[in-house]
């Protein structure tokens, strides 16, 4: 069952085109992407360690997060390629327990970082979550010492609220937010 205020309202909405970037859900066949990503020094030092070494570990990960995300609550992170195809990284919307509202995150591979492609991905999320699904608030944590995805998610627009302390994690992060509607459920 859908939590109030995250509705899918085009469940059709499985892909998103930008300029220069293309974004749709992520499959299973992305599993090597995502360890990839996972498995990335820069990820393991700011987001830390998912537990994630092998692909099919990936694979697994992938169906147990992603799939089930999209199924419950109709939003997820998106794979983003290049216009080509390339595969550069993730983004999209994810759901915590702790949180009250969809949580806004990303992760590019490193030579297609500080290119822009964050900020153009991200961008094209927001845009969905006006037209497509019926959100109000949308956050996004980031660890204190990420300068910048801090600065990213600043130049989206979202305001630091607070620190939070994720369950089953130790570290602090920093929890920013953005009202995305004025109305409220």
């Amino acid at each position: 069952m859908l939590r109030p205020g995250l509705s899918f309202l085009r469940p059709d909405v499985s892909s998103i085109a930008t300029p220069r970037l293309l974004l749709r859900r992520l499959t299973l066949d992305d599993a090597e992407l995502m360890l990839s990503i996972w498995t990335d020094p820069d990820f393991l030092r700011h987001v830390g360690d998912r537990g994630v070494q092998t692909v099919d570990q990936a694979r697994d990960a992938i169906a147990d997060g992603a799939l089930l995300s999209y199924a419950e609550f109709g939003y997820g992170p998106y794979h983003v390629a290049l216009r080509d195809g390339t595969a550069i990284g993730v983004c999209g919307l994810y759901s915590r327990a702790e949180l009250d509202h969809p949580d806004l995150g990303f992760a590019m591979l490193s030579p297609y970082r500080r290119q822009g492609y964050a900020y153009e991905a991200a961008l094209a999320v927001l845009k969905s979550c006006h037209e497509d699904l019926d959100l109000h608030w949308l956050y996004a944590i980031v660890a204190p010492a990420n300068k910048a995805s801090r600065a990213l998610i600043e130049k989206l627009g979202m305001n630091y609220d607070r620190p939070v302390q994720l369950d089953g994690d130790d570290s602090v992060v920093s929890l920013y937010r953005l009202r995305l509607s004025e109305e409220e459920h």
